[in-house]
């Protein structure tokens, strides 16, 4: 490794230092820092960034939901995989007795049907265990596993505008037989059953194939309508009729009952804060700090990847499964 990489290396590890002495001492002179704390304790709580400041001992918490909702499993060398994060974040607010209740803010075309689950029922806990009741805030888009989500809500805001809905499951994959067939790649492909390679990029599916596929497509389907029949208490007959994979504008989904009013995120907070008797509360939002400071120390480590490491990072992309996978997910 030569002297530039080291010299960056070293510019790493100073930022991160400097950055956590100066959130201890800013969470000291808050009041935030207890040193009968651990370290990982004070970093979380001076991970939080005051929207409308308010009681201390009764706090809205807010939560943003954004993008395309999986568990990538990949983890930088100072930050971790944003969806783990927001599972945490759930968490925290569920077991903070100083959180009141939660006001998710999603703006997702939804994911992976099982990050899509847990997410939904670490909410359903916050919700009925911890009995902290929580509303929705749609963004741009809130469709498929972003509506998913929010469907145990107890109360839906979104904007006229919102794209929602795409109540459904989808399950696509590659097929590059032909193309490899045009240039003369083959593949040889020994298997210990006849499905053992469904799905394979390599070949066409079969019928039966193509059945099996359904069969799961229709599972999770019949699990995602069961989540609207008992979060919005719709009847099943009409969800399934809305529930054909279209899409809708926020006020459409209110004609349909999909959402409960068409209004901003403050319209949200506002109705929080009256119906629960939370006008005082300080309202706040997890991770603003932490994000910007992973994002620094992000990009200070992108500074010594060498050649080797991009080398690898492009073969393991080239290597990745293709085969078809589950997803609640709307894709335009």
């Amino acid at each position: 490794m030569n002297t530039k990489r080291w010299l960056a290396i070293a510019a790493a590890v100073l930022l991160l230092f400097v950055s956590i002495g100066f959130q201890l001492v800013t969470a000291a002179l808050s009041g935030a820092f207890s040193f009968e704390k651990t370290l990982d304790e004070a970093l979380n709580e001076s991970f939080e960034t005051t929207i409308v400041e308010g009681d201390l001992d009764k706090r809205i918490a807010v939560l943003s939901l954004d993008g395309v909702i999986q568990d990538t499993g990949q983890e930088g060398l100072f930050g971790g995989d944003p969806y783990q994060e927001f599972l945490t974040s759930i968490d925290r607010a569920a077991t903070d007795d100083s959180v009141e209740a939660v006001i998710l803010k999603v703006d997702s075309p939804g994911g992976g049907v099982v990050e899509s689950a847990e997410i939904h029922r670490q909410l359903v806990e916050l919700k009925d265990e911890y009995e902290k009741p929580f509303y929705v805030s749609m963004g741009n888009t809130a469709a498929s596993g972003g509506y998913y989500v929010a469907a145990p809500a107890d109360k839906i805001y979104a904007d006229p505008a919102t794209i929602t809905g795409s109540i459904g499951v989808i399950i696509q994959g590659i097929n590059f037989s032909k193309f490899a067939e045009k240039h003369g790649v083959e593949f040889d492909t020994i298997t210990s059953g006849k499905h053992k390679d469904i799905g394979s990029p390599t070949r066409d599916m079969t019928d039966e194939e193509e059945g099996i596929f359904q069969s799961m497509v229709d599972e999770m389907y019949d699990d995602f309508v069961k989540i609207v029949v008992d979060g919005r208490g719709m009847d099943e007959a009409k969800v399934r009729e809305l529930a054909d994979g279209r899409i809708y504008t926020g006020k459409q989904a209110k004609e349909n009952k999909l959402i409960d009013e068409v209004g901003s995120f403050e319209d949200a907070l506002l109705d929080l804060q009256e119906t629960e008797g939370l006008e005082n509360a300080q309202v706040f939002e997890y991770g603003e700090k932490q994000v910007f400071l992973s994002g620094l120390l992000m990009n200070a480590e992108n500074l010594f990847k060498g050649e080797e490491h991009q080398l690898i990072e492009l073969i393991t992309s080239l290597g990745h499964s293709e085969n078809p996978r589950a997803m609640y997910l709307y894709s335009n």
